[in-house]
Formats: structure tokens, C-alpha cells, sequence
């Protein structure tokens, strides 16, 4: 029965793969189903006869492409699910991660130590800035100093922030 269905298979090849083609809509993938058909018929041979081989192939053909179209679709939801699920994971965080608190807490500490190595007038010039919102000529006049004094403190406690800020970033 083998040689008789290798002929009918021949004789049948071109349509069984356009069968194919017409639900798949690749070459290769019906190539391939158009020989995982005959392979299945002889299989099926084996253990029973087979009344109407064409229409065996051609039926066998048709459900084979149909489950290949039902594999893909599900793999490209799990594909699609799994993307979305990765772009959701890529997307901040609502709420800060441990290392980015402990990066901030770190960020605190070193501001805070580089206030401290700062005179006491620059310090309060930035505490009066920063913390109560004081205008310049505001805090001028509470320190008796002049404006440009207060915009040269301001400068040096920026500056000092800034080297420090900077160091942090290069260890």
C-alpha cells in the first residue's frame, strides 16, 4: 500500500500544497505540512485501511494548516502579552525602588556633609534661600550684608554642591 500511496501523493502533491498555501499564506510552511500530510497518511495506513485516500490527504492536509494557523495565533498572543508584559516592566516604578532610595539617601548625606564644610554664613544664606523662600534683598538686610554678598554665598554654597554632586557621579 506504501508504493500506492506514494503515487497518489504524487499525483496529488501540487493541489494538497495550494490547498495549503490558500491557509497558511507561506511556501515554506505549506511545503512543509504538504509533507507531514503523506507522512501522517502512511502512518495511518498502518494501522488501518484508508477507504478514500485523496480525500483522507486533502482532509488531513486542511486540518494540519488549520492547527499550524491556531499555533501561530497563540504563540503571537503570548508573544504580544509578553512584550506588553516587559514594556509594563520597563515603565518607573510608582514607587521608588530600595536602590533608588538608597541612592538618595546617599545623595542627602553627601549634600548634607558639603553644607557642613561650608562657612556659617554661606550655610545660612542657603537655609534661608532653599528652606524659607527668602527673596536675596530679604535676607541681606536680616544678615546686614549686602545683596552681592548674599548672591556670592549662594554662588559658593552652588558650587560646592555641584563638586560634589560631581565626585559622587565619578565614583
Amino acid at each position: 500500500m506504501s508504493a500506492a500511496l506514494n503515487a497518489i501523493f504524487q499525483s496529488h502533491r501540487r493541489s494538497l500544497f495550494w490547498t495549503v498555501m490558500r491557509i497558511v499564506r507561506d511556501p515554506q510552511t505549506a511545503e512543509d505540512l504538504a509533507q507531514e500530510t503523506y507522512l501522517k497518511a502512511r502512518k495511518a495506513l498502518e494501522t488501518r485501511p484508508i477507504e478514500h485516500v485523496e480525500g483522507f490527504l486533502f482532509q488531513t492536509a486542511r486540518n494540519l494548516a488549520l492547527d499550524h494557523q491556531r499555533r501561530k495565533a497563540v504563540r503571537n498572543r503570548y508573544e504580544a502579552s509578553d512584550t506588553a508584559r516587559k514594556d509594563v516592566e520597563n515603565v518607573a516604578a510608582a514607587e521608588p525602588s530600595i536602590e533608588d532610595d538608597l541612592i538618595q539617601r546617599q545623595l542627602c548625606r553627601a549634600l548634607e556633609d558639603a553644607l557642613a564644610e561650608l562657612p556659617v554664613r554661606a550655610r545660612t544664606v542657603w537655609s534661608m534661600t532653599q528652606l524659607q523662600g527668602r527673596t536675596c534683598a530679604e535676607i541681606a538686610e536680616h544678615l546686614g550684608v549686602s545683596r552681592n554678598t548674599v548672591y556670592n554665598d549662594i554662588k559658593l554654597v552652588m558650587g560646592h554642591c555641584q563638586d560634589v554632586l560631581a565626585r559622587l557621579d565619578r565614583d
